[in-house]
């Protein structure tokens, strides 16, 4: 198993190819995969960190990608973990359990004492709470796309 590198930046701290195959990734997987029609660039890529996982110390092209969002950004007093992507031709390789593992502790360091929220594709549940999220009975429609609101709770 090849184990990611990974950069955590702040929106200011990403050059324009970055900023550029971030959104053509979440694209890829999100609007023309997913077929959700909707605007991805909603505003909380400024405030947020970004996540990227690489395979090698080139960093030549994204391999794992998911965005932190700060309290009182999606939810009151949690951190989000939101946009978790990997692309199609690299799934099945253990990237996004090593993206999630390292973008909640990237929270913890963050936010330290602050309970962490996904909005997770209901399909998913079962790998997220293999990472230690739990579920809660807040199950809806996002995009036509079943999603269960979850948590990491905070120890």
């Amino acid at each position: 198993m090849k184990v990611l590198i990974f950069d955590l930046k702040t929106f200011e701290e990403m050059d324009t190819r970055l900023l550029y195959e971030m959104g053509q990734l979440r694209q890829e997987v999100f609007i023309i995969e997913q077929e959700c029609p909707y605007l991805d660039f909603d505003g909380r890529d400024y405030g947020a960190h970004h996540l990227f996982g690489y395979e090698d110390e080139s960093r030549a092209k994204i391999a794992a990608y998911c965005r932190i969002l700060p309290p009182a950004t999606n939810y009151a007093t949690q951190a989000c973990i939101g946009r978790v992507v990997t692309p199609t031709q690299l799934r099945g390789r253990d990237y996004g359990r090593q993206l999630m593992r390292e973008a909640v502790a990237a929270c913890l360091r963050l936010y330290p004492a602050t309970e962490i929220r996904i909005s997770a594709q209901s399909r998913l549940l079962q790998f997220y709470q293999q990472l230690g999220f739990v579920a809660t009975q807040k199950e809806y429609l996002e995009d036509n796309i079943p999603h269960t609101e979850m948590y990491y709770p905070v120890v």
